[in-house]
C-alpha cells in the first residue's frame, strides 16, 4: 500500500493540471506586457515628445528672432490695427507657438499643419487644415492629446471664461479669450466649422478652436474649448506683459 502511494506521488502532472500551469504564465506574461505598454504610453511618449516639442519651439524662436520685453507699457490699450494673417503653411511645418497661462507658468507648444499621427505624436498642437490661420476671421482650430505624446491639452477641462491664451507667429502675438466648452461626440466635425456649430454660415468673428479626448484616459467623447479674438501686436512690439518672461526663456534656448 505505501509503495502504490509512493508511485502516485511520482506521477506527472494531469494535462489539465499542465493546460492551467501553461494558461497561468501566459497570463502573467500578458500582464507584464501590458503593464509595460501603459508604462510606455503613459511616462515614455510624454518624454519623447517633450523632447521633439522642445526642439521644435527653439527653431521657431530662431526664425522670429525678435524683442522679448514689451515695447510700450500701454500695449493694452494700443491698437495696432488689422492683424497681419499669414498665408497658409505645407503640411507638416511648425509655424506658431502657444502660451496658455492657466495650464501653467511654464506652458508653451508649437503649432504644426495638420492632425495626423505623425504630427499629433510628436509635435503637439496640430492645425486644422483649412481652417483659419492666427487673427484670421473664421475659426483657428487646433488638436492635442491629453494623456499621451507631451499631454498638450490635458488640462483643457480647467480652462475659466476670460482666461487667455497666446498665439507668436513670424508676425506678432494674438490674444484670444477662453469664452466656454462643449462635450461632443467624435463625428462632430462642425466644431470647426468657420462659424462652430453652424455649418454655411459665413464667420464675423475671429475664433480659436481647442479639441481633445474625453475623458482624460479615454476617447469615447470630444472636449471642445471655444476662444475668441481680443487684440493682436506685431514682434516688433514685443510680447503681452503675461507671457513675457516665458517667451524671453524660450527666445534663449533658441539663441
Amino acid at each position: 500500500m505505501a509503495r502504490a502511494r509512493r508511485h502516485r506521488r511520482r506521477r506527472g502532472r494531469s494535462p489539465l493540471q499542465t493546460v492551467i500551469q501553461i494558461a497561468g504564465e501566459l497570463l502573467i506574461t500578458f500582464g507584464v506586457i501590458l503593464l509595460l505598454f501603459v508604462g510606455w504610453e503613459l511616462w515614455w511618449t510624454n518624454i519623447e515628445s517633450n523632447q521633439k516639442q522642445e526642439a521644435a519651439i527653439e527653431t521657431l524662436m530662431e526664425d522670429f528672432d525678435a524683442p522679448v520685453v514689451p515695447q510700450d507699457t500701454d500695449e493694452d490699450l494700443k491698437d495696432y490695427g488689422e492683424p497681419i494673417v499669414m498665408d497658409p503653411v505645407q503640411d507638416g511645418e511648425s509655424f506658431a507657438v502657444v502660451y496658455i497661462p492657466r495650464f501653467g507658468a511654464e506652458f508653451t507648444r508649437p503649432v504644426t499643419d495638420g492632425v495626423g499621427v505623425s504630427v499629433l505624436d510628436n509635435l503637439g498642437l496640430g492645425h486644422y487644415p483649412q481652417t483659419a490661420m492666427p487673427g484670421e476671421v473664421g475659426n483657428f482650430a487646433l488638436a492635442g492629446h491629453r494623456q499621451t505624446h507631451g499631454m498638450v491639452l490635458d488640462a483643457i477641462h480647467t480652462l475659466v471664461p476670460g482666461d487667455r491664451i497666446y498665439v507668436q507667429t513670424k508676425d506678432g502675438y494674438y490674444t484670444y479669450v477662453y469664452r466656454n466648452n462643449q462635450i461632443v461626440l467624435p463625428n462632430r466635425l462642425d466644431v470647426i466649422a468657420p462659424v462652430p456649430t453652424q455649418l454655411g454660415v459665413v464667420p464675423t468673428e475671429r475664433m480659436m478652436t481647442l479639441t481633445s479626448c474625453n475623458p482624460r484616459f479615454g476617447a469615447e467623447e470630444r472636449i471642445i474649448a471655444y476662444s475668441v479674438m481680443e487684440s493682436w501686436q506685431p514682434l516688433s512690439a514685443g510680447p503681452p506683459a503675461e507671457i513675457a518672461p516665458l517667451v524671453a526663456s524660450n527666445a534663449e534656448k533658441g539663441a
